[in-house]
């Protein structure tokens, strides 16, 4: 009867500490400088990114269709992570609530779950572009985008439902300091003070299916794509598409590599620098690179954007006219 009580009282703790990225006042100034413009500079590449597909009629294709989702993901995903980690540079340790945790915890989950999936789509489209070309209109076709797109946020949301509810059904206790800059799996794990074998074995099942299994359509759909290229009868074809292809697996081989590195795990992993440095890269770096790689070095996006800034300029001259 102690025993339970004193778990019941142990599971219903207030908070957590966050100990974020460095303890040295110095490095943190640096850091909260150099992470807040990476913040601010993500949410401008992947607002400008949404504006144009929406605002150009020549951008509503598939492809489109599908960075345009990706960006609204990267927005929400850097916006679940960044705040907290900025806040830790600033005012370290940074304090959170075990709601305020827990929800953090879900969007997270649902936002990398569904950039996965969102990730092996896109991958898909391209193949079919390059591979099937003349079948991508009906292959392609907008309802089947729309399930694809929809398919991967309710996909996500509900792995996430599943991984938070058991994380959040255990009992903690210790110092509840989280060696971390935001409510991650392992390091709720590690406070843990019942058995976590179930909530692993979830984990590791969620991240065999939605991680490796869209990682395998991914790697499947590019490999193909460049077999198709290599077979191009244009040298200058050829090179073209294959340096958008591995600009393209740059950017998806880092994040798979990372994210499976991190929780295709049945033990949890202790929350040393490693692990925040590699959290780092798929939280901070791959969202900052991915609207360059994916979008800005398209020329159909570089169009779009020239259009609406000679638009932007003349609309003003003519307004700065008037007014004189």
């Amino acid at each position: 009867m102690e025993r339970s009580l004193e778990l019941a009282n142990m599971s219903r703790i207030q908070g957590f500490i966050l100990l974020g990225l460095s303890a040295r006042q110095g490095i943190r100034i640096g850091l909260f400088a150099i992470f807040l413009t990476l913040y601010l500079l993500t949410l401008l590449e992947n607002t400008l990114i949404i504006y144009l597909v929406c605002s150009h009629s020549k951008l509503h294709k598939p492809m489109y269709f599908f960075l345009g989702n990706l960006s609204c993901l990267e927005i929400c995903y850097v916006s679940v992570t960044m705040p907290s980690l900025l806040v830790g540079l600033r005012y370290s340790p940074c304090h959170v609530s075990f709601t305020a945790c827990i929800i953090q915890l879900f969007l997270f989950i649902a936002l990398i779950s569904t950039k996965c999936t969102l990730l092996a789509s896109m991958a898909y489209d391209r193949y079919v572009a390059i591979c099937r070309p003349l079948h991508y209109p009906l292959l392609m076709r907008p309802q089947v985008c729309l399930g694809l797109a929809m398919t991967s946020w309710l996909g996500g949301l509900l792995v996430s439902v599943v991984k938070t509810s058991c994380i959040a059904s255990l009992s903690y206790c210790g110092p509840k300091v989280l060696n971390h800059f935001f409510c991650d799996v392992s390091p709720l794990l590690n406070l843990s003070c019942t058995h976590v074998a179930l909530t692993e074995l979830v984990d590791f099942i969620s991240a065999i299916v939605i991680f490796c299994g869209s990682f395998l359509v991914a790697l499947a759909s590019y490999v193909a794509i460049g077999r198709t290229v290599l077979h191009m009868p244009s040298a200058a074809t050829r090179r073209k598409a294959l340096s958008t292809c591995a600009s393209h697996l740059v950017v998806v081989g880092i994040f798979y590599a990372v994210v499976l590195f991190m929780y295709s795990r049945l033990s949890h992993i202790n929350s040393t620098d490693l692990n925040k440095v590699l959290s780092v890269i798929y939280t901070v770096v791959t969202p900052t690179c991915s609207p360059v790689i994916y979008c800005l070095r398209n020329r159909e996006v570089h169009t779009a954007l020239q259009k609406t800034l000679h638009s932007r300029w003349v609309s003003s001259t003519r307004t700065d006219l008037s007014h004189s």
